[in-house]
């Protein structure tokens, strides 16, 4: 035979009552962990029985995170809820508000640059006075740094222009060296080509005049040097 159809009442007897509700438990509980890992969703199950006997279930334990995540959903939807049944007044409320406030901030605006001072009190003068030194502080800190930044950037520069400077110095002495050297060169090269031209020459005259030694001398320098360069022998 099938199972009856129970009738959802109040269980009278409280022994019945008290079976029924354990099993139904066990079967709530059972289902939600079922649901949790089929489902791959967040489950949590909080029960009370008659004598305050807490009974709960949570998915991974987190019973905490869950019931937060559920404040949250709750609040955002009764914020949205008040929102969308707002009237037409609190429109205005809000307007005259925030009016309010940009008049206020306004007003701010005009005292910190010196503006609409007579209404204000000592004491607020005095509040304007020490914010307006503590901006100068920082506006005055910030100007500092950005100017050693800017000074130690220029040091650098100047180092480095210091550097090249001295390099090129280097080579332009160097090159000057060089350029005085050469005309020295080119005299004494030309020196001694002369004396040796007049050495030759001297050597061809004596040995046309018969002298043995001057003819062994003009041998030796024969050995050494090249016939062209001798003018005596090329005629």
């Amino acid at each position: 035979m099938g199972r009856g159809r129970v009738t959802l009442k109040r269980i009278e007897n409280k022994l019945n009552r008290q079976v029924t509700f354990c099993k139904r438990r066990s079967g709530l509980l059972k289902k939600a962990r079922e649901i949790s890992v089929l489902c791959d969703v967040d489950v949590a199950a909080i029960i009370f029985s008659a004598e305050g006997k807490l009974s709960e279930y949570a998915t991974d334990a987190s019973m905490g995170r869950i019931l937060e995540r559920y404040e949250r959903h709750s609040f955002t939807a009764r914020k949205l809820n008040r929102t969308g049944h707002q009237s037409q007044a609190s429109w205005a409320l809000e307007h005259a508000k925030l009016k309010a406030r940009i008049e206020l901030l306004q007003k701010y605006q005009r005292n910190f640059i010196g503006e609409d001072l007579d209404s204000l009190s000592l004491k607020e003068l005095q509040n304007i006075e020490q914010q307006l030194e503590t901006a100068l502080r920082r506006v005055r800190l910030r100007k500092n740094h950005l100017m050693l930044e800017y000074i130690s950037e220029l040091q650098k520069k100047d180092k480095t222009l210091k550097d090249e400077n001295s390099l090129l110095l280097k080579e332009i002495k160097e090159t000057e060296k060089e350029v005085t050297q050469q005309p020295l060169v080119e005299q004494q090269t030309h020196e001694s080509m002369s004396s040796l031209q007049l050495n030759l020459s001297e050597m061809c005259q004596a040995g046309a005049n018969g002298e043995p030694e001057e003819t062994q001398r003009q041998s030796q320098l024969l050995t050494v040097m090249p016939r062209w360069m001798l003018p005596c022998f090329n005629t």
